[in-house]
């Protein structure tokens, strides 16, 4: 069966925007262009115990009564037989969501089902183990497993078994919104803040590091903006002022758009310090916007969104003092800072697009349906071994700019190379 506008395809998510979250943010972009091109229907949790539909952008999303939550995720008792009425072709759930999963699996579906391995179950040990087999039931019944990076498929001891299945589509943003220009907002911006603005964007929660940030700015003179919210607010802002830089973090709360931030910005920084951050898409839009990235050599995909010495720098997780080198180079830097950004936009536009995320998700979608998904997964990953992803930056120049010319499918030799430690092995070229 090819796919047609016909075709109905159902997103199972955890949630919906106006609720914020990396899955949700994708969630997102990716139905805003696949309701162009198929039969769209997206099923998610309410944030309360009420049942609400809505088209959202030409998106027809189903917001189930969410009773309670357990370990974090929402139950929804509605989800199975939204499932059997909707009658979908082709199902896509978003993982870590266990309702979803039960839900897909008592609703009786026959047809194909792909999932997103948006992370592993990293904080909640006991319930992973509890899930274990419900999970590899699901993965069994699954024809694709997308993941968003070679790293994160390579370190995630949960898809080992599942390798063959597993398709690295990486997550994409909206480049063009990016780079929209507004010169008045970005100078307010900058005639609050200060000549030198550091940027970090998301939720102000443990996993961010955001305490390791916040100890660098001893070191550093220059402005932290701090875009998001969460429950260590309080607790990040007592940080800044024990350690007497309330004067140059500034806590900025959740903002109504924050692409002038980015434009505004000399370095954004994502100092994450586990594999919660699996991949990191708010470091896409600081790249679309021209800036360097200084993030944390997770393994995850976070060094593989932004590589070390090509895009910016990368230092060990947990380090303030490694964190204020790369943070000082950079601004001392505006010739390296360019370069950066130069790269940055040419690596985003080349394989980081929204519309090509949703081009790779339609032609897996297309090889389920026939029921040639393996041969697709196998040229994925040849395909992403062969682009620079942690850290070679020698021979940059012209080894990426073959690299990204190539079309999505064509098999590629050479290896992931190694991720530097540091900011000293790439500043000096």
């Amino acid at each position: 069966m090819n796919l047609s506008s016909a075709t109905r395809v159902l997103q199972l998510g955890k949630y919906y925007p106006p609720c914020r979250g990396g899955i949700e943010t994708h969630l997102e972009l990716l139905s805003r262009l696949l309701s162009a091109r198929v039969d769209l229907a997206v099923v998610v949790a309410n944030d309360c115990p009420r049942r609400a539909r809505e088209v959202i952008d030409g998106v027809s999303v189903d917001r189930l009564a969410r009773p309670l939550t357990l370990a974090g995720a929402p139950i929804c008792p509605a989800m199975v037989s939204a499932i059997r009425r909707i009658k979908p072709d082709l199902v896509h759930v978003h993982w870590p969501n266990p309702a979803a999963v039960l839900s897909y699996l008592a609703s009786g579906h026959r047809g194909p089902v792909v999932a997103t391995w948006h992370s592993d179950v990293v904080r909640q040990k006991m319930l992973a183990t509890f899930f274990r087999p419900i999970l590899g039931a699901f993965l069994r019944r699954c024809a694709a497993v997308i993941v968003g990076s070679p790293n994160y498929l390579e370190s995630s001891s949960a898809l080992r078994q599942w390798r063959d299945k597993c398709h690295i589509i990486p997550f994409g943003v909206p480049v063009a919104q990016y780079q929209r220009e507004d010169p008045a907002a970005v100078r307010a911006i900058r005639e609050r803040f200060g000549p030198r603005i550091i940027l970090t964007v998301g939720r102000l929660v443990p996993y961010k590091g955001l305490n390791f940030l916040i100890s660098a700015m001893r070191k550093v003179s220059a402005r932290l903006l701090i875009v998001g919210d969460g429950p260590l607010r309080e607790t990040l802002e007592e940080q800044a002022r024990t350690l007497a830089v309330a004067d140059r973090v500034a806590f900025l709360g959740p903002v109504p758009d924050t692409v002038p931030y980015y434009q505004a910005c000399d370095v954004f920084v994502l100092p994450s310090v586990a594999r919660s951050e699996a991949f990191g898409i708010v470091q896409l839009e600081a790249l679309a916007s021209g800036k360097p990235v200084v993030n944390t050599t997770l393994p995850s995909g976070v060094p593989f969104v932004s590589p070390n010495g090509v895009t910016g720098l990368s230092v060990p997780p947990r380090d303030a003092e490694a964190l204020a080198d790369a943070v000082n180079a950079l601004l001392e830097r505006p010739d390296l800072r360019s370069r950066f950004g130069f790269e940055g936009i040419r690596r985003v536009n080349s394989e980081f697009s929204l519309e090509k995320m949703v081009d790779r998700t339609l032609l897996l979608y297309e090889h389920v349906m026939r029921g040639s998904a393996a041969a697709l997964s196998a040229q994925s990953h040849r395909y992403w071994q062969g682009l620079p992803t942690r850290g070679q930056a020698n021979g940059l120049e012209s080894r990426y700019a073959r690299s990204v010319a190539r079309p999505c499918v064509q098999s590629r030799d050479g290896g992931l190379g190694t991720v530097a430690r540091g900011p000293a092995a790439t500043i000096g070229e």
